[in-house]
């Protein structure tokens, strides 16, 4: 394969405060772009004016500063490496708790994987997914060191979205549910980082079932083979176990008593095809699965465009296009990234 391109890799260290003032000012441009897209979706689908979106939306952020005043000093530096009002920083961490009927009509979203021990060769674990949303997202990408030590490759979706591996040997995939009641307290992208911050797979998933309310998939693994994921609802979540030691999931829930509250059928109905054919791929596989054959996978076009690798479907109203692959390798510190389809573009290597 050719790569056409690869990711910008913006390092920021120090403070909360240094860190996000680092970010803000080398990821501006895209975060500027962001806001605009964003807030205006956010104002189209609530049928508010802006200024009653950003009044909503920062009545959060007392509960964002009580539960991480680290993130909220990041936000802070943020908006000052930006020059974007804070509140407006703040509301872009609400975006998916704000806008998910916008999203629920996003045709084909994420697939995610992860698989250790007998599944794979010589037994490594492996984790990772595509990011598909509409054209004009953007992601960038940054390798943050923390005062205390911890360093973090991040794909940053929109801003909002911290698809992380960490080098404390774990890494998580984030996969977009919806059920159709729909209420948060705490943002996501505001409870993602804070568990990705903790020194141990069995840290983040403890912290998760605290916080992870208001829907979404989470899927955590580590080198050392421990491999686990959370379904949430507004009001409740299931812990998801690896059969056979892998791991699969994409955009319907898979708990039975989430059934009867899941939307995927009306309006993610491909979802259920893509984990059908990943499923598939990996029994194929097992016993052999590495990087590359993972890599492969995430490339699938089975019931193309709306396939695992996903393209513009131009029959539908909103379609969503793969806008970055990746493969995390949490025992190696190694993450392979691909940006844009992996079928067009190749992968490249990072490691703390």
């Amino acid at each position: 394969m050719e790569n056409a391109g690869e990711f910008k890799l913006i390092e920021c260290g120090g403070t909360p405060y240094e860190i996000g003032l680092q970010w803000g000012k080398a990821c501006k441009e895209n975060i500027l772009a962001t806001t605009r897209n964003v807030i205006g979706t956010m104002v189209s689908f609530s049928n508010l004016s802006r200024e009653q979106v950003l009044s909503i939306a920062t009545e959060h952020l007392p509960h964002i500063e009580r539960f991480d005043p680290y993130l909220v000093e990041i936000m802070r530096g943020q908006a000052d490496g930006t020059g974007i009002p804070f509140e407006e920083i703040v509301t872009l961490k609400c975006m998916t708790d704000f806008t998910a009927q916008a999203i629920t009509g996003v045709h084909t979203l994420c697939t995610a994987f992860a698989a250790t021990g007998s599944a794979t060769a010589g037994g490594q674990t492996l984790l990772g997914q595509n990011i598909d949303f509409v054209p004009g997202s953007t992601i960038d990408f940054l390798k943050i060191h923390h005062n205390d030590g911890l360093v973090q490759f991040v794909l940053c979706f929109n801003n909002w979205g911290d698809y992380t591996l960490s080098s404390a040997g774990f890494g998580i995939c984030l996969n977009a549910t919806f059920a159709r009641e729909h209420e948060f307290t705490l943002p996501v992208s505001a409870y993602i980082p804070k568990v990705m911050r903790q020194k141990t797979i069995d840290g983040a998933l403890a912290l998760l079932k605290q916080t992870a309310r208001g829907g979404g998939y989470y899927q955590l693994a580590d080198g050392s083979g421990q491999i686990c994921g959370i379904e949430s609802t507004h009001d409740d979540f299931e812990i998801m176990h690896p059969q056979r030691n892998i791991l699969l999931h994409s955009n319907h829930y898979i708990t039975e008593r989430f059934r009867a509250r899941d939307t995927a059928a009306a309006v993610q109905p491909d979802s259920y095809d893509r984990l059908d054919t990943i499923s598939s791929l990996f029994t194929r596989h097992y016993g052999h699965i590495t990087p590359e054959t993972a890599m492969e996978i995430l490339a699938d076009h089975d019931h193309y465009p709306n396939s695992i690798c996903r393209h513009i479907d131009e029959s539908v109203p909103i379609s969503s296009s793969t806008l970055a692959s990746f493969v995390m390798v949490p025992g190696e510190g190694a993450i392979y990234i691909a940006r844009g389809n992996p079928c067009e573009n190749g992968f490249v290597r990072y490691q703390f």
